[in-house]
């Protein structure tokens, strides 16, 4: 097969869980049977790589004029579209990832008669805090996207909660939906231990600390995870692997609370304000005590995989595809919001949800027999459950499926 990779993320700009997957995945399609398909990624940046039948090629854009300056990133991706759609010159499937590149999948469909397929990271109704970032952009986001699903020949939802989500809001029949979870690099991503790592970003070897690893965004909720320091047990560290606010407000909100918590917990509050290189991050899961994933909507949630397969009992939010990753009490505990997601929802007022999570990391840190349990849980169910190589496999057969008429 000729297969065609629209994404925005691609290393070495990656920011989330779509540039993991693809990365990962492009990999070990590229390897598949025998390394019979050739596999083009087109991507945002400047990327030129050649490794046998994997191609990467960066995208750039010419500067274009706005209304307001929120809608810059929203117009970068249009005129990115266009050329990648113009850079397709021949495949039998295109695959889009992100609603940064459904455009051009939507283009490249009608340009070469190829079979679409969407993955689906995320949904924009379900975040309409994005548009504190975008402005009105938000409106043309959420448009090209429904606009794809209503195209798209397949869609691989990373999650069967996706799976609802995707029919629920844009009525793709199912039997064009195929669950296919998101996967993890079980060799690179095991346990690794190194303080002098630790010590190099102010973290204390000899203490237990919680650990977050995220984009400061309404998403992931690290705000709730902010203030819920405040009811956590004294003399634990909380690490905040955290960079790349979404706008200056959430920056501002995020510097504010953290200096609160500093001030008044009795815990120590260590702020990383950067994203790490892929083997620190590592480091901090292995050294961890726990791990914490708050966010307010997750289709599928990467980073609680990355910390189970790195030997750590996770906290998190019971949202989304979450559930389908941690189990709980298992391989963690998982935190409910008072009020159920939905038009009455409000990812910056959850309700009691920082106390239920700091209860939840309370319980866990006393109890470090069933924390040594869970973190040998966790690992073995990463590697049973989520290895890339059967995820790509399971992504071939789909195209497979879709290419022969089995998918309709």
């Amino acid at each position: 097969m000729n297969i065609v990779i629209l994404t925005n993320e691609y290393p070495p700009n990656v920011y989330g869980g779509a540039g993991v997957h693809v990365e990962y995945l492009t990999r070990e399609m590229a390897a598949a049977d025998d390394g019979d398909h050739h596999v083009q990624v087109l991507s945002f940046g400047e990327q030129d790589v050649s490794k046998g039948n994997l191609e990467v090629q960066g995208v750039t854009a010419p500067d274009i004029p706005n209304q307001d300056p929120r809608h810059a990133k929203f117009l970068d991706a249009m005129a990115r579209n266009v050329i990648m759609a113009g850079s397709v010159q021949e495949a039998d499937i295109v695959h889009g990832h992100t609603w940064y590149s459904h455009l051009a999948g939507c283009l490249a469909k009608q340009l070469t008669g190829a079979k679409l397929v969407l993955s689906t990271h995320s949904l924009e109704p379900h975040r309409p805090w994005k548009i504190e970032q975008l402005g009105t952009a938000y409106h043309g986001s959420s448009w090209v996207e429904r606009t794809a699903y209503e195209n798209a020949d397949g869609v691989v939802a990373v999650s069967s909660s996706m799976q609802d989500d995707v029919h629920d809001l844009y009525d793709v029949p199912r039997s064009r939906i195929r669950t296919i979870y998101n996967g993890i690099d079980i060799d690179q991503y095991q346990p690794r231990y190194n303080d002098e790592v630790l010590r190099k970003h102010d973290v204390d070897p000899e203490q237990p600390f919680v650990l977050f690893v995220g984009r400061i965004t309404r998403q992931k909720g690290i705000l709730h995870l902010v203030r819920a320091i405040h009811d956590m047990d004294d003399d634990v560290q909380v690490v905040l692997c955290a960079g790349a606010p979404d706008t200056d407000e959430i920056a501002a909100e995020m510097t504010a609370l953290v200096e609160e918590a500093q001030a008044e917990s009795g815990n120590r509050v260590v702020w990383i304000d950067e994203m790490l290189p892929k083997d620190e991050v590592i480091t901090l899961y292995s050294h961890a005590t726990l791990f914490v994933c708050p966010s307010v909507y997750e289709p599928f949630g990467i980073i609680n995989l990355e910390a189970m397969a790195c030997h750590t009992p996770v906290v998190a939010s019971a949202v989304g595809g979450i559930p389908e990753v941690v189990v709980d009490g298992e391989t963690g505990l998982l935190v409910s919001f008072d009020a159920h997601e939905g038009d009455d929802f409000d990812p910056k007022d959850p309700g009691a949800f920082a106390t239920d999570l700091a209860q939840s990391v309370n319980t866990l840190l006393a109890d470090p027999e069933r924390r040594a349990s869970m973190a040998e849980k966790a690992r073995e169910r990463v590697v049973q459950q989520f290895s890339w190589t059967a995820i790509a496999e399971q992504t071939l057969d789909f195209y497979r499926d879709l290419l022969d008429g089995t998918v309709s």
